[in-house]
């Protein structure tokens, strides 16, 4: 149930991000591209990467889900140091806050199945102050 959770979640984030594109006519980086395909190399190759290391277990799939959240936390946040538009700070704080709620979920589910996660992108400390917040 966590995947197919987090999955909707993820669906509502990306038509934020849609929202914003359209608003300020910006070019959407993943027009034209099917389901799964990016532009770049390194990212493809991180994408089929996870993908694959997805499909080996149960406790794989939740650390790659942990991993894909710290990436995400990692990378908005580090776009929030550059923008001042209101509008575009309020979503980027809301899927912020939405990616620690996920990477606790994601977490807890990791624990309950004897997994362990070490943090990749962010420190151990900024990890250990998002997985113990309520």
């Amino acid at each position: 149930p966590i995947f197919a959770n987090i999955s909707a979640s993820e669906a509502t984030h990306s038509a934020a991000m849609k929202a914003l594109i359209d608003r300020y006519q910006l070019v959407d980086p993943l027009a034209g591209l099917a389901e799964g395909t990016f532009k770049t190399p390194a990212f493809q190759a991180l994408f089929d990467a996870l993908v694959a290391t997805s499909r080996v277990s149960l406790v794989d799939a939740l650390k790659v889900g942990v991993e894909i959240e710290e990436l995400d936390i990692r990378d908005i946040n580090a776009q929030m140091a550059h923008i001042d538009n209101a509008d575009i700070l309020l979503v980027y704080s809301n899927l912020v806050s939405a990616s620690a709620n996920h990477l606790r979920a994601f977490m807890a589910v990791l624990t309950k199945n004897g997994g362990t996660y070490v943090p990749k992108y962010i420190t151990q400390a900024e990890f250990d102050a998002i997985i113990n917040a309520k």
